[in-house]
């Protein structure tokens, strides 16, 4: 039976990467993300490594979506094994002057979009009868709140708290919940958020990066390879034993 990864919001960034190294360990790879062009780029990039891949357009804010798309992946491989609820947005803003609109969708896409996949990935894993592996985006501004990233840092503590509850429940389904912490990788996202910041503080886009790269005990940020690689850990028999954990991937930012 072929042994299949959800990945949601891999078209691009961290889930590219999650995407690609998962097809290594030899994962069929549902490449699911709302910009379905990026999707099925990096879905025929992984067939042309060699690997089973399918790309999927998905709004992981819509729960009726994801229940589909957990579907639609079983018809096509016939059964799932690990679900990653990487999917995410961010925006840059004083707490004060954030704009309602861009709240509610970073909530409904982080938190709920998070909720739906760990909600769907059970339901299917539970009626599979043999465990699963859930491992959730959460993230260092889920340890310590960033300033002007007050929605974000707090879908991201939520996160954390889902990682946890979730994993108490399903437990006695051999169902393991876990959440990797990123610090600052270099992605498009990444990108708008220094460009904001710069901005905001009245400082060049360099000088933003140079501020942030200071507090980096090991003096590069992070990337998608070494989210990548804690997801491949935690997706392997080495942690069957590991449930409820949120790991901090930041190269020293923040100890915990």
């Amino acid at each position: 039976m072929t042994k299949t990864a959800i990945i949601t919001g891999s078209g691009r960034g961290i889930g590219e990467g999650i995407a690609y190294r998962l097809a290594e360990n030899d994962y069929a790879i549902a490449v699911a993300d709302i910009n379905f062009v990026s999707a099925k780029k990096v879905a025929e990039n992984l067939k042309q490594q060699g690997a089973l891949a399918k790309a999927y357009q998905l709004d992981v804010a819509n729960r009726n979506e994801v229940f589909d798309l957990v579907s639609e992946v079983i018809k096509e491989f016939g059964e799932l094994a690990i679900f990653v609820n990487n999917a995410g947005v961010a925006f840059i803003d004083s707490f004060v002057d954030s704009n309602p609109s861009d709240v509610e969708r970073l909530l409904d896409v982080n938190l709920k979009g998070t909720y739906w996949g760990i909600q769907a990935a059970a339901k299917q894993f539970q009626k599979q009868g043999h465990g699963g592996r859930i491992i959730n985006a959460a993230s260092l501004a889920g340890v310590e709140a960033s300033a002007l990233q007050s929605a974000y840092s707090a879908s991201k503590f939520a996160i954390r708290g889902l990682t946890q509850a979730a994993a108490k429940e399903l437990a006695k389904d051999k169902i393991t919940v876990n959440a990797y912490d990123p610090g600052v990788v270099r992605t498009p996202l990444r990108d708008a958020i220094d460009q904001k910041t710069a901005a905001i503080k009245g400082l060049s886009v360099e000088k933003q990066k140079e501020s942030v790269l200071k507090e980096i005990a090991l003096g590069r940020e992070v990337t998608p390879k070494d989210v990548a690689e804690v997801v491949s850990w935690l997706s392997s028999p080495s942690a069957n034993y590991i449930t409820g954990q949120s790991i901090l991937v930041d190269g020293g930012m923040r100890y915990q």
